[in-house]
């Protein structure tokens, strides 16, 4: 098992993804942010989906989402429709366009990786994407539920290592700000920008 170091070393490396978070925000197109992109790319995931659904999987507020579904619905990238199960829900639909969208952002961070990557090999990108989906699974196991956690005795205040690096963001959660309630776990997919 690894020791306090190696994983004080790891939180270092986690708060140094916000460099990585950065240029793949500057590369999107201006007109869809990465809270957008994650919408587009959850539909192509998943397929339609009610409002609510999307809610859940971003790990938002309903009225954060609502806000992301509007400005990609004034763009013609997604579609809402009625429910025909419930005429009070929408079902989100990606359109012709949205797709189009879609394979745009993934030429963009395609590039930009290929780029930055350059001289990484085949195995080392691989390695690296077996680690990260790895460590996701840990994650989206539950047992960093916070029924999983051990309880900070009053007073105690957070750990040094928890303290000394920022928390780590999905993109769909860097550009909100309202306070997410915990989602049902039904994919181990998290957002992404693209796929």
């Amino acid at each position: 098992m690894a020791g306090q170091a190696q994983y004080a070393e790891l939180m270092r490396q986690f708060s140094a993804f916000g460099a990585v978070k950065r240029e793949l925000g500057r590369m999107m197109p201006a007109d869809c942010p990465s809270g957008s992109a994650a919408v587009l790319t959850l539909l192509q995931l998943h397929g339609d989906m009610r409002m609510s659904k999307l809610a859940e999987l971003l790990a938002v507020d309903i009225s954060v989402t609502s806000r992301h579904v509007a400005h990609l619905a004034e763009r013609g990238w997604i579609q809402r429709s009625r429910d025909p199960a419930d005429k009070r829900s929408r079902i989100l639909h990606l359109t012709p366009a949205g797709l189009a969208q879609i394979d745009e952002l993934s030429r963009r961070t395609t590039e930009m990786l290929a780029r930055r990557l350059s001289d990484w090999n085949d195995d080392d990108v691989g390695h690296l994407i077996r680690l990260m989906s790895r460590l996701r699974a840990d994650f989206d196991d539950g047992r960093c539920t916070p029924a999983a956690r051990p309880a900070t005795p009053p007073g105690a205040g957070p750990s040094p290592a928890a303290s000394s690096a920022p928390a780590t963001r999905t993109p769909a959660q860097a550009s909100t700000r309202t306070p997410a309630r915990a989602p049902t776990r039904t994919s181990t997919r998290t957002p992404e920008i693209t796929t």
